[in-house]
Parts: structure tokens; sequence; C-alpha cells
């Protein structure tokens, strides 16, 4: 199989062998640098990300003489092992994806490189993004810089980042009346993560307009379940019989997910139908 067809497959089928191919890739600079910026981005998969291919992304991060899109990828692509490791705390290992030694190093190594003025600037945000997926002391200083910087990227970075590091309600709230849509729509979901109720006018306003875009309206679906589970039935009532499956399928899921934080049983209600 080769890295397209990798690609293409879902990737609970892929192929046994699928890691040391990426690996493969990865290591070898005389590949073109479209395979291993592809091969950077599938590494990353909970299927095949493993203590070498970590190493490997994070050697590559490290690097000034590797391209800058590819030391990009190689840190948000240690994101999901971080967050996993960081939920599982190792109690099971068979579950995490990184030894915990592993995990120690990729923390130290990318709080390291995120303190470094010379690593480039959408590389050090990268960091900070990737990072927060396994949230430490230094996360709440660095996010609370990179929201107060006049620059609308490192703003960027620091709102997607509240999604993770608590501590952040009021920027949250006051990131909702952003006019930048990227800022605007990880407020939604950083204000749905953590339930903020302060929130839900906000968030119910989205829901209700003809004019959201889907994008931010499929995160203000998820986010009524965090904000308000008890209302969340009425509001997505609509959404139940829309044309589009994604906004369907996110009404039915963020209902289930509203239902459970509620403790609501529509069915003992008279009702098993949560839409009605």
């Amino acid at each position: 199989m080769d890295l397209k067809t990798l690609q293409e497959t879902p990737s609970w089928e892929w192929p046994e062998g699928a890691d040391t191919m990426l690996l493969r890739i990865l290591r070898d600079k005389k590949t073109d640098e479209a395979e291993r910026l592809l091969a950077a981005e599938l590494a990353g998969d909970f299927t095949v990300i493993n203590d070498e291919l970590a190493e490997e992304l994070l050697a590559i991060a490290c690097k000034g003489d590797e391209p800058q899109d590819l030391r990009e990828m190689a840190v948000i692509s240690l994101g999901p092992a971080l967050e996993s490791a960081d939920m599982d705390e190792f109690e099971d290992p068979d579950f995490v994806p990184i030894a915990e030694q592993t995990f120690s190093k990729i923390q130290k190594t990318l709080r390291r490189l995120y303190l470094d003025a010379q690593v480039p600037k959408e590389v050090r945000r990268c960091i900070l993004e990737a990072s927060v997926r396994a949230p430490q002391d230094w996360h709440r200083d660095a996010v609370r810089a990179a929201y107060s910087s006049n620059d609308e990227d490192w703003n960027l970075t620091a709102v997607f980042c509240m999604r993770f590091v608590r501590g952040f309600e009021n920027q949250i709230l006051e990131s909702l009346e952003s006019k930048n849509p990227d800022i605007h729509y990880e407020a939604v979901c950083a204000a749905g993560n953590w339930e903020i109720d302060a929130a839900w006018p906000h968030i119910a306003g989205l829901i209700t307009s003809e004019e959201t875009d889907k994008h931010l309206l499929l995160a203000a679906i998820e986010a009524v379940a965090g904000t308000r589970p008890d209302e969340a039935p009425e509001i997505l009532a609509d959404l139940i019989d829309s044309h589009d499956d994604d906004i369907v399928e996110a009404a039915h899921e963020a209902m289930g997910m509203a239902q459970a934080l509620a403790g609501l049983d529509w069915d003992e209600e008279g009702d098993d139908d949560p839409a009605r």
C-alpha cells in the first residue's frame, strides 16, 4: 500500500506495517517534501502512533533545517498521543500509544522549543496548540500572553488553547464577539467544553439564525449539550429535519449527550422522541 492509498483508506483498515512505512518516509530526506508532509500527518493517527514514530516527529520538530511546514505538522501530530496519555495517566499502558518516558520527553522538549525565540512563530504556535492537550502549569501564562498579544494569529492560538486550559471564562466570552471567524469558532468550542452558562444566549442565537455558516453551526450544536443540556431538545428540534445529514447527525449526538448530562429520560415523560 502506498501513501496515497493509505490516505484514502479508513485508518482502522490500514495494513500491518503502516507505521514502519511512515517512519521510513519521515526519515528519508530524499523523499518528496509533499510525501513527508503527508506521512507526518498520518503518523499522528491513533492506530499507528507509537514511541518510534513519536520520537521521529519530535526530532523533525527540533531540526531547524527541516521545512517549516513539516515541522509544524510533526508537532500537531503529537497532540492526540499527548492527550490520550494525559487522560489515561498510564493506568492502562496497553491503551496509551506511547510510553510514559516518551510522553515526558515530548512535554519537556516542546516546552524548551516554545521558549526558544529563534524557533519560527508558526512552529511555536503549533507547539502551544499541541502541548496544551496535556496541560501543564506553564501553559496558563503562555496562553495569557498569547491572548494579550497584538498579533491576531497568537490570539487565535490562545482561544484554541482555552478549550484545554482552565481559567479563561471571561476571555472565552469576550472572544464570542470577535469579528475574526476563526477566533469566534474556537470560542464557541471552548464555551461548550467548559459548560459556560453565560455563553448560552450567544450559542442559542447561532443555532436559530439562518445566517450561521455550517462550520460554526456544527460547533454551536455540540456546545449546546454542555452549556444547557436541559434546553437542548427544544432548540435542536428543528435541525432534526434538516436536509443536511451532517447537521442531523450532530443534532442527534448533541441530544444524546444532553440527555446524559441532564439525567433526563424522555421515555419516562411520555415522549420517546426528544425532538418533539
